[in-house]
């Protein structure tokens, strides 16, 4: 499966933006979804996942009430809604698939090392 990640760009406190991660190739072979971002400086962290199995989304507490994760499957695209940003959710922000996966509010499905396949990544600015 190829990734790529794009809808990011500069924003101001309060605003909204909409990414897209867009997926091609053998678009079956996944099992669970995710948004990463990475903050200059900090570790890249898990923002939200959906199981390909039931479609259920999980929220890092950071951003829960404010970003929906959604996914079209006829246009193999999966949708970050972000509102009400704060400068906080600066960061390059990127989509990832995982194998043999269902996410979970906590677990093995917020950590990077077991995603195997990454988009690359767009950026996103909060500032006035």
């Amino acid at each position: 499966v190829q990734l790529q990640a794009y809808g990011g760009g500069l924003v101001q406190p309060g605003g909204s933006l909409r990414l897209s991660c867009a997926a091609s190739g053998f678009t079956a072979d996944y099992d669970a979804v995710a948004w990463f971002r990475q903050a200059p400086g900090k570790e890249r962290e898990g923002v939200s996942c959906i199981s390909r199995s039931d479609g259920t989304a999980y929220y890092a507490k950071s951003v829960k009430g404010r970003l929906t994760m959604s996914r079209d499957n006829a246009k193999n695209t999966m949708y970050l809604q972000m509102n009400s940003l704060k400068p906080e959710d600066t960061g390059v922000y990127y989509c990832a698939t995982a194998r043999f996966l269902v996410c979970a509010p906590s677990g093995s499905g917020w950590y990077p090392v077991v995603y195997d396949n990454w988009g690359q990544g767009t950026l996103v600015t909060v500032s006035s």
